[in-house]
């Protein structure tokens, strides 16, 4: 088995085991909308979600030692794909045809960006001064991203997605220097980057509980297309990485890239709003306001005018 095929095993893994972080994050930040970090670190859900994002990571930490970063972080949008029947099964509800026509999109895309960016393991590092450079940019694009305003879920989401696809950049420097046998195994590089791994993933981690608490959908969708961006400039611009085929290969990337991103964002617009809760007829008399109720005639006996009326004893 190739290096690359292993990556992009571990990749599909590592997507599954996001997709289920995500719905439980989303299922615990509906729940707890306005708490705050410390609230949530007491919360045992949360612990969960937080093991599932580990687990992820791990497998994600593997797949960028076997395959180049082109590869690996494209596939990060099939965490969207399985997160939709997952939300779908915890709504008690049927994945929707618009759904499945974004994960077929979604997956045609991939398949052209996997054609071609296959290539070698990768071997090319960060330097400390590239490592400083790059985490320095993505704290500035951050910082303007997390402040006050509107549509903070949307803004955090894509903070949280360019914090984690820098993360896995760094962390790919850290694994194959770690794993160079002709340096030592705890060089400052190594230490060095793998303080600004975790820095920027607890980073992105947290931003994301935040976008998720107006919903799953459009944040979920925005991580997944600001990841492997992120990452992508990495690879192309610093850590030599190309695609395969030349003109040719370059045009059916960027059409596999513009369909992979047009099923997310069907995947993301497909998902139908839950059902309102029938409220109990008991609740909706209690809720009235005073004076919001019509004003009934008194139920008086009406004097007998007619003929043929019984006149009162």
């Amino acid at each position: 088995m190739s290096a690359v095929l292993v990556a992009v095993v571990l990749s599909l893994f590592s997507a599954v085991a996001y997709a289920a972080a995500a719905v439980a994050q989303e299922r615990l930040a509906s729940r707890s909308s306005g708490t705050g970090t410390l609230r949530l670190l007491g919360s045992v859900a949360w612990w969960g979600s937080v093991t599932l994002n580990a687990s992820a990571a791990l497998l994600h930490v593997v797949a960028l030692n076997y395959g180049p970063l082109t590869v690996v972080q494209p596939l990060g949008a099939l965490t969207l794909v399985a997160a939709v029947p997952m939300g779908a099964r915890v709504a008690g509800r049927r994945v929707t045809a618009a759904e499945w026509r974004g994960t077929a999109y979604t997956l045609a895309g991939l398949a052209a960006i996997l054609v071609t960016a296959s290539g070698s393991a990768p071997d090319e590092v960060l330097s400390v001064p590239e490592a400083l450079a790059v985490a320095g940019v993505t704290a500035a694009l951050i910082g303007l991203l997390a402040r006050p305003g509107t549509r903070p879920g949307l803004r955090h989401a894509t903070a949280s997605g360019s914090a984690s696809g820098v993360a896995s950049a760094l962390t790919q420097t850290v694994t194959v220097a770690a794993t160079d046998r002709s340096g030592p195994l705890l060089s400052w590089q190594v230490v060095g980057v793998a303080l600004l791994v975790a820095a920027f993933a607890a980073g992105g981690l947290l931003l994301s509980q935040t976008a998720y608490r107006g919903g799953l959908g459009a944040p979920l969708a925005v991580v997944t297309l600001a990841n492997p961006l992120a990452a992508a400039v990495i690879g192309l611009t610093l850590l030599g990485e190309g695609l395969q085929g030349g003109a040719a290969g370059v045009l059916l990337a960027l059409a596999g890239a513009g369909l992979a991103s047009w099923g997310v964002v069907l995947l993301s617009r497909a998902t139908p709003d839950p059902a309102p809760h029938e409220e109990h007829p008991v609740a909706a008399v209690l809720a009235l306001e005073p004076g919001s109720a019509s004003v009934e005639p008194a139920l008086l006996p009406r004097p007998a005018s007619e003929p043929g009326h019984l006149t009162p004893l």
